[in-house]
């Protein structure tokens, strides 16, 4: 008799259009491994899906992707991962292994690579599988929670680190105080960098929050002149970087004047819809970079399982609601609300 799990699935492209399923609980064989789910995070990009706006997802798919487990099985190719082993999984789970972005193991841009949670199957049910090769077991003190943000903690580890060199001195603007603008954030003052992070009306507490984990100045750009208070602080110059983390293309336009000349913007969030219109002048006459970031590759998740092993991430203050699996539902409203900063979906209560 096969046994059977739950898992929330997108079942067909637009609105909504998902639901709790049953399904086969999958089989660990080859370089596969077979996780436990302990926690998956809610991203931003499972909304886009919710929503319809994000058309990378293969239907049916089970949703989740930042998430943390134990591995319960194991294929018969794996070499180095055990049965009992808490870990965490990037995101990859099939690339074509040939391309010359797979050679140098740039697998976030492989053009036929599968992630789990958009083609594959993913971590918001009660078991998920992935390859060997994606795994990372988690440093012993590092809580289950903890692991399930090292995911999104990457995504800001490459932006940071690999897709615009962030150094000491830098001065930047960080727009949107959500999961991704704090984590970028914290990866910015534990270097050092000085930070004005960027947000509106109805972000008050989440600003608040961005102050007491470390910005420099906070903006609300409903109320405040950023201009001004980018130019108090940059002798008049602008500054260095500005990584969105919002999406809103009426953010970017308003940061892109903003930086320096040969400054750089780093898109970071996923903008609702495929083209928007930009401030073209400032980028040519400022000669600025703008440099899309696209999700994560294995050199960033070291850097962030050890960002998190070292207290450098504010794991409790980031998240501020959990919920069961059966309650998924209610729990991507609260994301959707706005109000919460990273919900978490246990699932397997009680067990971890």
């Amino acid at each position: 008799m096969t046994k059977t799990m739950q898992g929330v699935s997108k079942q067909a492209p637009g609105y909504d259009q998902m639901s709790l399923i049953e399904l086969p609980i999958p089989e660990a064989t080859g370089d596969k491994v077979l996780i436990k789910v302990a926690y998956t995070g809610i991203c931003g990009s499972d909304i886009h899906t919710f929503k319809g706006e994000y058309k990378n997802p293969t239907t049916p798919v089970v949703l989740g992707h930042e998430f943390s487990g134990e591995v319960v099985a194991i294929g018969e190719a794996v070499k180095e991962i055990k049965i009992g082993d808490r870990v965490t999984s990037e995101t990859t789970f099939y690339v074509c292994g040939e391309c010359e972005y797979c050679q140098q193991k740039q697998y976030n841009l492989c053009p036929y690579r599968k992630g789990l949670g958009t083609q594959q199957n993913g971590s918001m049910a009660n078991y998920v599988l992935a390859r060997e090769e994606s795994i990372h077991v988690l440093p012993d003190h590092l809580s289950y929670q903890g692991a399930a943000m090292t995911e999104p903690l990457a995504c800001c580890v490459h932006a940071m680190y690999q897709e615009s060199q962030l150094k000491l001195q830098d001065k930047i603007i960080i727009i949107g105080p959500g999961p991704i603008g704090l984590y970028l954030l914290q990866i910015a003052k534990e270097i050092g960098s000085f930070v004005i992070m960027t947000g509106i009306t109805q972000d008050a507490h989440r600003l608040e929050l961005a102050k007491e984990l470390g910005a420099d100045v906070i903006v609300d750009t409903m109320k405040e002149d950023l201009a001004e208070v980018v130019m108090k602080h940059t002798d008049g110059y602008g500054v260095d970087k500005v990584y969105d983390a919002s999406g809103a293309a009426v953010a970017v336009n308003q940061a892109l004047p903003l930086i320096r000349k040969k400054g750089q913007l780093i898109q970071v969030g996923l903008f609702a819809t495929k083209k928007i219109e930009l401030d073209t002048e400032s980028i040519i006459q400022r000669e600025i970079e703008y440099i899309g970031s696209r999700s994560q590759n294995p050199f960033d998740w070291p850097i962030a399982l050890h960002l998190l092993a070292k207290g450098a991430i504010a794991i409790d203050q980031m998240i501020t609601k959990k919920y069961v699996l059966a309650d998924w539902r209610e729990a991507f409203d609260k994301v959707m609300a706005g109000n919460e900063i990273k919900v978490m979906i246990e699932s397997n209560l009680g067990e971890f």
